[in-house]
């Protein structure tokens, strides 16, 4: 997908009024993100089966780069930005597009899309960690035990997967992959994208298709691609439905609650990813997989609930 987690979108504009509370229309569009990020992993584990990551990803981001900019011309926006929203466009389509979903896509090519989905999941509570060790932003007692069981249910995930077969170098992957938005969503704090949002959107995937491009063109050449139906299906939901859609729905939703009540749906991840790759792909499920995303799921909701006190 082409729009950061819940927990690590770029900030967004102050409000003209203050954030409502979490009503029945917030709880609907927040519940509508969290399924759609969630699916967008296994869209992908379908998509690279026939197609090369990279591939697929430079051209989805072309696609949606040039939707998002058309759209956003048509709305009047405009693309001469400030140096510090293209400082926003660069570090963030690069650090989101290239190596969050590139590395991640490169990664379901031999690891389960659910696995992919529950390593994914630990993104803001690295941003938490990172914030804590490096910024002095402490979680409070609730955040930190919260830190703790995340890691902890992610970790059990993770080492059940890699007893059970799964490819310990896509599981690397997938954790760098994490780690660079990380590290993204904290170096752009304060950095708002103004009037010219749909603008950054589209030109931050310009920036995935531009280094991805090159890299298909080396790493997968005389790999074939087969677009097969599913292939073809897959590609269109995880450009437009992920892509552009969640998109819409995230950014109404920051606006109608705040940032930081809107990442709370972010704890539904761990669950929602690893159950849409179980029901739709048949990939196995153990009852350790099952307490491992329990866990995860009551620390990131326990360092989302901390961030909310303390907002």
């Amino acid at each position: 997908m082409s729009v950061s987690p819940p927990s690590a979108p770029p900030a967004a504009a102050p409000p003209a009024a203050a954030p409502a509370g979490i009503d029945a229309a917030a709880l609907g569009m927040g519940l509508i993100f969290a399924l759609i990020w969630s699916s967008a992993f296994t869209s992908a584990k379908i998509l690279v089966a026939d197609v090369p990551p990279f591939q697929a990803s430079a051209i989805r981001f072309a696609l949606a780069g040039t939707l998002a900019c058309g759209l956003a011309f048509a709305l009047g926006q405009s693309a001469r930005l400030t140096g510090r929203q293209w400082r926003l466009v660069g570090i963030f389509g690069l650090c989101q597009n290239t190596l969050y979903l590139g590395l991640n896509f490169l990664a379901m090519t031999r690891i389960e899309g659910g696995l992919a989905a529950v390593i994914a999941s630990v993104l803001p509570l690295m941003v938490a960690a990172l914030g804590w060790m490096f910024l002095s932003e402490r979680p409070g007692r609730l955040g930190a035990l919260g830190l703790a069981l995340g890691f902890a249910g992610v970790m059990a995930v993770m080492l059940g997967r890699l007893q059970g077969g799964s490819d310990p170098e896509a599981v690397a992957l997938c954790v760098a992959a994490a780690l660079a938005l990380a590290v993204a969503t904290l170096s752009l704090r304060g950095i708002a994208p103004g009037s010219n949002l749909l603008m950054i959107v589209g030109l931050q995937m310009f920036v995935g298709a531009l280094t991805l491009g090159p890299l298909s063109l080396w790493l997968e050449a005389g790999t074939e691609a087969r677009w097969t139906v599913p292939a073809q299906l897959a590609f269109a939901y995880t450009t437009l439905v992920p892509g552009v859609i969640a998109t819409v729905v995230w950014f109404a939703l920051v606006r109608r609650i705040g940032a930081v009540k809107a990442a709370a749906f972010h704890f539904l991840s761990p669950c929602l990813g690893i159950g849409i790759a179980w029901v739709l792909l048949g990939e196995r499920l153990s009852w350790a997989d099952a307490a491992g995303v329990a866990v995860a799921t009551v620390g990131i909701l326990m360092v989302q609930l901390s961030k909310d006190r303390m907002a």
